[in-house]
């Protein structure tokens, strides 16, 4: 139902409502719009997007301009259009029925039932257009007894399984739970609202049906816990904590060189021989201490590692990586934040995505690009950077017929 005619986007004519804040839901509908759709992102009057002020670092903006493009905000809301509307007003529900209108689909990551009050929920919008996906985020679902609970990543890898299974080994200092760096849940539910959406759009292509899609924080955290908590569904007994060790076998855990850490996975039968070989220690591959998986990757895995670390300490990253790629052996540098970006591979793959930002100081903002950048025929492309709150308040209005001197009404009322 967009107008956008860019025969390479895989989404090229899909419109997005983005009613949602913060991260998860974001993330989802950023995914659309890097795969071409126009996202269209609804604020807050004044406010705007909770995450805008969320993280420890903003994009400095030129001439003084607070752009208030937060850590958050900024690596998930780039290729949308921002414009501010109250939607607790009827003049400012009526424009979000006309954007409806004209939409494919709306996210909204509101408290459940929240929306309902103002004719915004899916029952009522989908009378306005039948072939809506309206996708719902909340933290624990759209129903059962902790629904109306706020939720957020924390909570979710606290609760789902997540911290169960990650953090130092019981027995050994600093052991115990322990939360991911990144806000994983919130991650990788948005990778889930992004899929469903699609799911949901090719179900419409068969049918011509919309449908309402329930997404919870709660369900990803579950999920993404993945073969660990196969584990304890199979055998009822909960894994231990591995600390850096793989979670398939054995050895798998940093080395430490002399001048830095690898990361090292040689969890086959034939990775280990080939790794005992390079070690000049054959013996090692049929000691009984470490003669199967299970006892090399859990059983007596400190064990194997401290006598790895033992012969690893002799060479640099550099000697140690050349010898286990001339063997076969998977490893991978460490690499701190600043290394990531120096990193030949990285470069090669054109992850740095610096963008023209008119309202940065610099002109530019350096964003990560979308692991979906490879497609052949489609790829996913950033085309526009983060919005300033409103920005598009004047060019979506028209779009949909507003004239000027409406529009000045709407923002002098608060509308927008």
């Amino acid at each position: 139902m967009s107008t956008n005619q860019n025969d390479k986007a895989a989404l090229a004519g899909i419109r997005v409502i983005d009613m949602s804040r913060v991260f998860a839901a974001p993330i989802g509908a950023q995914i659309l719009g890097d795969l071409g759709a126009d996202v269209i992102k609804i604020e807050r009057p004044g406010v705007g997007d909770d995450g805008r002020g969320y993280g420890f670092s903003w994009v400095p903006g030129k001439d003084g301009i607070e752009t208030r493009h937060s850590s958050f905000f900024t690596v998930s809301n780039r290729n949308k259009r921002s414009i501010t509307l109250n939607h607790s007003k009827a003049e400012g529900q009526a424009i979000l029925r006309e954007l409806v209108k004209t939409a494919d689909v709306l996210i909204e990551n509101y408290k459940v039932g929240d929306l309902k009050r103002f004719g915004l929920d899916y029952e009522t919008l989908r009378e306005i257009n039948p072939g809506l996906i309206y996708c719902s985020v909340t933290g624990f679902g759209q129903t059962g007894p902790m629904a109306a609970r706020p939720g957020y990543d924390g909570l979710f890898q606290a609760t789902g399984g997540m911290m169960a299974v990650t953090g130092i080994p019981e027995g050994q200092p600093g052991s115990g739970p322990l939360k991911t760096g990144p806000s994983l849940v919130d991650f990788v539910t948005g990778h889930n609202t992004a899929l469903a959406i699609l799911g949901a759009l090719q179900y419409r292509n068969r049918t011509g049906e919309g449908q309402f899609i329930d997404i919870a924080l709660l369900d990803s955290s579950v999920a993404m816990v993945s073969h660990i908590m196969q584990d304890y569904l199979i055998s009822g007994q909960a894994p231990p904590r591995l600390g850096n060790g793989g979670n398939g076998g054995g050895p798998a855990d940093l080395m430490r060189c002399a001048d830095g850490i690898i990361y090292l996975t040689a969890g086959t039968d034939e990775h280990y021989r080939r790794l005992t070989v390079l070690m000049e220690r054959p013996e090692l591959f049929t000691d009984p201490r470490f003669d199967s998986n299970l006892k090399r990757g859990k059983t007596n895995r400190a064990e194997l590692m401290d006598i790895i670390n033992t012969w690893a300490k002799a060479f640099t990253v550099t000697e140690m990586q050349d010898m286990l790629d001339g063997v076969g052996i998977p490893a991978a540098r460490y690499n701190e934040l600043a290394d990531v970006w120096e990193d030949e591979q990285v470069k090669h793959r054109n992850l740095r995505a610096t963008t023209p930002h008119a309202h940065a100081e610099s002109g530019t903002v350096d964003l990560i690009a979308s692991p979906l950048a490879m497609m052949s025929a489609s790829p996913a492309t950033i085309r526009l950077a983060p919005p300033m709150l409103g920005e598009h308040n004047a060019e979506v209005l028209a779009e949909l017929g507003y004239s000027e001197q409406r529009i000045a009404e709407l923002e002098t009322s608060g509308i927008i």
